[in-house]
């Protein structure tokens, strides 16, 4: 109950210009996710379940990706620097990398430059996701887009 009231305390007026997308393999997950953010008043997202996906979503699109939200066990098995991708690439504004089991990992770690968010939640609740779209909103980048879709 406390939570809600938090949420509720931070609740800022969204963006509906911003562009988000969702990278989980779990149809679920995604769907819990989109949700979260509907309830947020996001609607202005893509749900994907593979990393090949995301590689096109972010490489081969005109303008950036304001957020990524990706489940880490996307690249299991995988020679692939998750991390880094979402860090060091132009197309991506904010990433959350969520469900990271590496060790020692808090709940949710800030990284260099508040860009790239790790959680070792296994899904982001909506708390977690009220304070990343805080976080998103308050780019500058996201301020002048604010008008290019009608609230």
């Amino acid at each position: 109950m406390e939570n809600l009231r938090v949420i509720a305390r931070m609740r800022i007026r969204p963006n509906k210009a911003l562009r988000i997308l969702i990278a989980d393999e779990q149809h679920f997950y995604r769907l819990r996710i989109e949700r979260d953010l509907n309830h947020l008043g996001y609607y202005r997202i893509a749900p994907l379940h593979q990393l090949v996906q995301v590689f096109s979503a972010v490489e081969y699109d005109r303008e950036p990706l304001d957020l990524l939200i990706i489940n880490a066990s996307l690249v299991k098995g995988v020679k692939f620097d998750l991390f880094s991708f979402c860090m060091d690439n132009p197309h991506i504004r904010y990433a959350l990398i969520y469900d990271d089991q590496q060790r020692g990992v808090p709940s949710l770690l800030v990284c260099r430059q508040h860009k790239v968010l790790i959680s070792a939640l296994p899904l982001p609740d909506l708390e977690t996701l009220t304070h990343l779209m805080a976080k998103v909103e308050t780019c500058p980048v996201a301020q002048e887009r604010n008008g290019e879709v009608g609230a």
